[in-house]
């Protein structure tokens, strides 16, 4: 360590920042974990990923959208639900995630600064002690960035975070909207958009572009906006929003101006088009880095910075910005530094989750994709409603496509909508990382009834295709 304080300072207690403290203390090394919030967990346990999944279960449930009739018996949940019901879930699991966090950190004894953390040189970290005015320099043979990302807040939207929100303030309300718009058709805005039109809120999504979820397959997002459609929520493209008429009046709906000249009245209003790397006063520039546009940090294949000391992971660099590639991101950055075992290098196949109601995920390619990249493939498709687990859950939609290399019938990609689809994705990243035939699909034995039975039904289908009957 030399004649450093820490061998490691992290800054940012989120998935990437815990876990690269986790793994360099195993390995025996110094750390320090500079957070400026109250608890660690970051977006991941406060602000995104967990609260927003935890508040669309507990909308299913409040709902009964996936119970009813399906037993010959309409079970009727409605009853006056509060906010603090709709939140309950959230903040238990909150909680539990926090604590689960601290208990690592301890065991890990790993000493916890709560404040902010400004870069002074490429060793010296400044901590400003939050409800202090007691500021500390300490030192690291290493610094670690992983300050997550914001909500992009362009100054034309009036956030007021009690009727005008961002993804943040949405998760602090105090009570239910009586109508909803929301801008921006990403994964964020389209999570939301579900969670509160499975309650029976009017909702209507906006986007600028002329379809949701560009990177998805297009049949999964044809269907996911049929039944966003099915399920009340007015889906409008190819517009934006030109500005917004606020309402100082509680019981007066704000009047939202769109680009096209419509204009909705609403209750609330969430804006939801994108996130900004998190770097604004951590001294950057006082080392020589500069962030993008969109605050992210430029980083090599090791997530290191073109300072040889300082490194950055999870969503302050960008893509793919998620909790479980940003985990990972942090175990490679320490292994890099101080040459410990472990991941070397993150995995390249991975899959998305989108926790919209239904679920979406996908692993591989699309064929668009694989129309780009000039490579022969054909498909296979499967629909829940004809599986018999998916008779028993009582699925009325959903279906999973499985693309694959018309010639050796490799799997390429996998994709789902339907009841689950970010937990049965996990097969199909084993069949596309291992290169798997649709044979091989077809060959496995799965529990039956369970709903990966899609699978088999998928390759059967595509070697139905492939050959120009169906194959049974």
């Amino acid at each position: 360590m030399g004649n450093y304080d820490f061998d490691l300072i992290v800054i940012g207690g989120g998935p990437a920042g815990e876990k690269a403290a986790a793994k360099a203390s195993y390995f025996g090394k110094k750390v320090a974990l500079i957070e400026k919030e109250r608890f660690p967990g970051g977006a991941g346990v406060h602000t995104g990923t967990l609260p927003s999944k935890t508040l669309k279960e507990t909308a299913l449930f409040l709902s009964g959208k996936n119970d009813k009739g399906i037993f010959g018996v309409d079970k009727d949940l409605k009853r006056d639900v509060s906010i603090e019901d709709f939140f309950y879930r959230r903040n238990y699991v909150t909680e539990s995630e926090t604590n689960a966090i601290n208990t690592n950190l301890e065991k890990h004894k790993i000493q916890v600064f709560h404040g902010l953390g400004e870069i002074q040189d490429p060793h010296t970290v400044k901590v400003s002690i939050a409800n202090s005015k007691e500021k500390i320099d300490i030192t690291g043979e290493f610094i670690l960035i992983s300050t997550g990302s914001i909500p992009h807040r362009p100054s034309e939207i009036p956030f007021d975070g009690i009727r005008i929100h961002d993804s943040d303030s949405i998760l602090e309300l105090k009570k239910f909207p009586k109508s909803l718009c929301v801008l921006g058709a990403g994964v964020i805005g389209c999570e939301y958009t579900t969670i509160f039109a499975s309650l029976g809120i009017p909702v209507y999504l906006v986007d600028t572009r002329d379809e949701i979820l560009p990177f998805l397959d297009s049949e999964i997002t044809s269907e996911l906006v049929r039944i966003m459609r099915t399920d009340g929520i007015e889906v409008i493209f190819n517009s934006g929003v030109s500005h917004i008429e606020k309402s100082e009046e509680e019981d007066t709906n704000h009047k939202i101006h769109l680009s096209t000249g419509e204009v909705l009245e609403v209750d609330m209003f969430l804006f939801a088009a994108g996130r900004s790397g998190n770097t604004n006063g951590l001294g950057l520039d006082r080392v020589g880095l500069q962030a993008t546009k969109r605050g992210t940090i430029e980083v090599t294949d090791h997530y290191q910075t073109k300072i040889p000391s300082i490194y950055a992971v999870g969503d302050v660099i960008g893509f793919p910005a998620l909790a479980s590639t940003s985990m990972d991101q942090g175990r490679i950055a320490v292994t890099h530094m101080f040459t410990t075992g472990g991941m070397k290098e993150l995995y390249q196949i991975f899959p998305y989750g989108i926790y919209t109601i239904p679920e979406v995920s996908m692993v591989g390619i699309t064929e668009k994709e694989a129309a780009q990249k000039q490579i022969p493939v054909m498909c296979g498709m499967s629909k829940y409603e004809n599986m018999a687990r998916g008779k028993i859950l009582g699925a009325q939609s959903g279906f999973l496509k499985i693309v694959f290399h018309k010639e050796s019938t490799e799997v390429l990609g996998v994709h789902i909508i339907g009841n689950l689809a970010t937990e049965i994705i996990h097969y199909g990243m084993t069949l596309v990382s291992e290169k798997k035939t649709l044979q091989d699909v077809i060959a496995a034995p799965f529990n039956y009834p369970t709903l990966h039975d899609l699978y088999k039904y998928a390759a059967y289908d595509g070697l139905g295709n492939l050959s120009g009957h169906k194959v049974k």
